[in-house]
């Protein structure tokens, strides 16, 4: 079959997969202080970091126009599947539906075009297109795809443990009160996310003690691990994303292993040294 997935730039790549043509992301656009940044092929993560921590301003984000959604399904290829955002954390996903509308409302229903809003983000927005590729390449049907891509998102969990909670405290993701804590007492907690919604599931004193219990829960909850993939995407700390691995692999077993990097969108969020995971 023909296909492309395309992604909001929460759609965290791996190096390999920008420069595969089936994979295609659409920008979102940060604004730190006064200075625009796009998040494309261009965006300099280490800049972007020095940037946050030279501007007083929490770091904002703004999702794509429909206008560039509905280019991008201007393709030659019959099935498109579009991976967003947690509609919870971005209008990105009401973005691509209409996007999708001007597409038909303009062309008919000449292809196939479903999206998906992740209930995830990142590492979890990665895991979905990477299984949704694997149901392409096996030739199922568009609808068999979409059915089975649903089943997936329901059961797939994402996690991530952040060195601090500022910007998602500013930006209104969590309590004053959980950041409080995390800040005063050096806690930092384990998060999860409950239908696309952010939530505290432990937490742990120290950085390597909160992502030893990220993945004892990880573990604890995956079934059939050696069936899955496990995404692992980290900002600016490779080393992390490294001991998370191996911790992961001290409690089970997994079809494959992806770290990633994270792009703008996700750095914004997870901050310098932050790390999430989808299994």
């Amino acid at each position: 079959m023909s296909y492309k997935i395309i992604g909001d730039s929460c759609l965290d790549l791996t190096e390999d997969l920008k420069r595969d043509p089936h994979f295609q992301m659409i920008p979102l656009t940060l604004q730190v202080g006064n200075v625009s940044v796009t998040d494309d092929e261009t965006f300099d993560q280490k800049k972007f970091l020095e940037l946050v921590a030279a501007c007083p301003e929490c770091p904002k984000t703004a999702c794509p126009s429909p206008e560039s959604f509905k280019k991008a399904y201007e393709c030659d290829v019959e099935n498109i599947f579009v991976i967003t955002l947690s509609e919870h954390l971005s209008g990105t996903y009401n973005a691509a539906r209409l996007g999708m509308d001007l597409y038909f409302e303009e062309h008919g229903h000449d292809k196939n075009i479903a999206v998906i809003g992740s209930d995830s983000a990142s590492a979890g927005e990665l895991n979905q297109a990477l299984y949704i590729q694997e149901l392409c390449e096996a030739g199922l049907s568009f609808d068999e795809i979409l059915e089975k891509a649903m089943v997936f998102r329901r059961e797939m969990n994402t996690y991530f443990v952040l060195e601090t909670l500022d910007v998602l405290r500013k930006n209104g993701r969590l309590s004053g009160l959980q950041a409080f804590f995390a800040t005063a007492l050096n806690i930092k907690p384990v998060m999860g996310a409950d239908k696309g919604t952010i939530i505290k599931l432990d937490q742990a004193r120290g950085i390597n003690k909160a992502l030893a219990r990220m993945c004892d829960i990880a573990a604890q909850e995956g079934k059939n691990t050696e069936e899955k993939t496990l995404v692992i995407a980290h900002c600016n700390n490779p080393g992390r994303a490294a001991f998370v691995k191996e911790e992961m692999e001290k409690r089970a077993a997994f079809k494959r292993i992806v770290i990633t990097e994270t792009a703008g969108v996700a750095t914004v969020y997870a901050s310098d040294g932050g790390i999430v995971m989808a299994l």
